[in-house]
């Protein structure tokens, strides 16, 4: 196994760390692969987009109705339930941290 040289494992760390402490608790440790994962397959964006009659992504409107990371959880949980896609609650997770990471940006409270 390859060393590392401690002040670039400290620097990683660091940003890690740094990273972390901005997302939202609700979403420390959500699985964002899985999450990717999920949006690709049911593609959500093609939906939005025939609701918008436009680009998919239009639906994500961060100064809108979802303004906090709970109600875009919820959010995510209405439609997949409204789809009927069975998603586990860890799943609703991963797929609302994806959308806050990639359109919403919630942080952490200080």
């Amino acid at each position: 196994m390859a060393k590392v040289h401690p002040l670039l494992f400290w620097l990683g760390c660091m940003l890690m760390s740094t990273a972390q402490a901005q997302t939202p608790p609700l979403f420390v440790g959500a699985d964002l692969k899985l999450g990717e994962s999920l949006i690709k397959t049911h593609n959500c964006a093609g939906c939005h987009g025939r609701h918008m009659n436009g680009p998919g992504d239009d639906i994500y409107n961060p100064k809108g109705k979802i303004n906090t990371p709970g109600a875009l959880r919820g959010m995510v949980d209405l439609c997949a339930n409204q789809l009927n896609l069975q998603f586990f609650p860890e799943e609703v997770t991963a797929v609302a941290a994806v959308l806050n990471r990639d359109f919403y940006r919630f942080t952490a409270k200080p």
